[in-house]
């Protein structure tokens, strides 16, 4: 315990500017997701571009491939959520001021399908990392990556599941970030965990209410 405790303070004392500004605005844009504000994705974008090269230094290979894909599939969100509906009886007409994509729940058929894009990212990414890379954390790094990859392809389709696999990912980071040295980033997703938690319970209460 003395040594995980000198670990923590030597890591904290570490910390650069990058990493510092990557784990504030990354809490931030799950707050934003949370309370389903467009600016989740603006503000996530910052945070993942800095944390592509900071996971790369790190030898964190498939976080660095997962956080350049948030920012691919970030601009893909942004105009998803952004979307307004258009009046069914004119073609032409300008977006009304609903939003087109709502919040639901995954059916059983797309439960299955997110499992299956998570195995697929897991395998796909372990192989790469085990036969191409350096990394010392293969099946850790390509387990957390894979359901991070699946959260965010849920999370642009404002699905309910979609914080169910951050918390699978949170749950994980958390230990793999603090053995890498990222100490910060660590608490970084200790904080996602309960904001995933929170954003869970906040989308469930919409669905059930009729207000997504």
């Amino acid at each position: 315990m003395q040594q995980i405790v000198q670990q923590f303070l030597n890591d904290i004392y570490r910390t650069t500017w990058p990493e510092f500004i990557a784990v504030v605005t990354g809490i931030a844009s799950v707050v934003y997701s949370r309370r389903e504000n467009i600016l989740v994705y603006p503000v996530g974008m910052i945070s993942t571009g800095i944390f592509i090269f900071l996971y790369i230094e790190h030898g964190l290979y498939a976080d660095a491939s997962v956080n350049f894909y948030y920012t691919v599939m970030s601009i893909a969100g942004w105009y998803m959520w952004s979307k307004k509906v258009r009046q069914p009886a004119a073609p032409g007409a300008a977006p009304t001021g609903e939003r087109a994509l709502k919040i639901t729940a995954s059916t059983k058929k797309e439960w299955l399908q997110g499992i299956l894009f998570f195995l697929c990212c897991w395998a796909v990414l372990y192989i790469v990392l085990k036969h191409f890379t350096d990394s010392t954390v293969p099946i850790a790094d390509s387990f957390t990556s894979g359901a991070a990859f699946t959260g965010m392809w849920l999370m642009n389709k404002k699905k309910l599941e979609n914080w169910t696999w951050w918390i699978i990912t949170d749950l994980a980071s958390v230990p793999l970030n603090f053995y890498k040295h990222l100490v910060f980033t660590s608490f970084q997703y200790l904080i996602f965990l309960i904001l995933a938690i929170m954003g869970y319970i906040t989308w469930r209460k919409k669905i059930l209410h009729g207000d997504t």
